[in-house]
């Protein structure tokens, strides 16, 4: 008589399983998305929102200090229309190594001559021909952050050597 009652429970186990699988598989979603607040926010209304006035490009051709050493110097002029692609690059006519006399521009560093291994190269090297991929024209506008940034000499560090 007790191997009867065993064999009843084990009977019952998987279809119980079976039950409470099921369950959690329906269910489950439904109280998780109750408790996830919704990230699209309060639907609203479609209007149309006046756009804020474009920002005035700083074009006075004053090199400007540089916040930290290596920093890539801003364009101190108006790029507007010009043409940077694969096959034509309107920057390098000014400042490239053999135009910067007649042109008066900068030339650009030298290191826009090598490549990552440190070779020299007659020409620009295809990784540093994109210029606008670090130096951007400065826009008249309010910093989106305060800058707090002290230089070492502020901090009242001394130049080695200088006692």
């Amino acid at each position: 008589m007790r191997c009867q009652d065993c064999l009843g429970r084990i009977a019952l186990r998987p279809r119980s399983v079976l039950i409470i699988f099921t369950l959690a598989l329906f269910v489950a979603p439904a109280a998780i998305a109750q408790m996830v607040p919704a990230l699209s926010g309060p639907n609203q209304a479609m209007g149309e929102i006046p756009a804020a006035p474009m920002p005035k490009w700083i074009v006075d051709d004053i090199r400007k200090m540089r916040a930290y050493p290596d920093q890539p110097p801003v364009i101190p002029h108006s790029i507007e229309g010009y043409q940077l692609s694969v096959n034509t690059n309107r920057c390098l006519s000014c400042h490239k190594r053999e135009f910067t006399q007649g042109s008066g521009a900068p030339m650009i560093s030298v290191t826009h001559y090598m490549t990552r291994e440190g070779q020299m190269l007659a020409d620009v090297s295809p990784r540093r021909y994109f210029c606008t991929a670090c130096h951007v024209p400065q826009a008249d506008v309010r910093p989106l952050v305060d800058n707090k940034f002290k230089d070492m000499s502020e901090l009242g560090f001394k130049p080695a050597g200088s006692e």
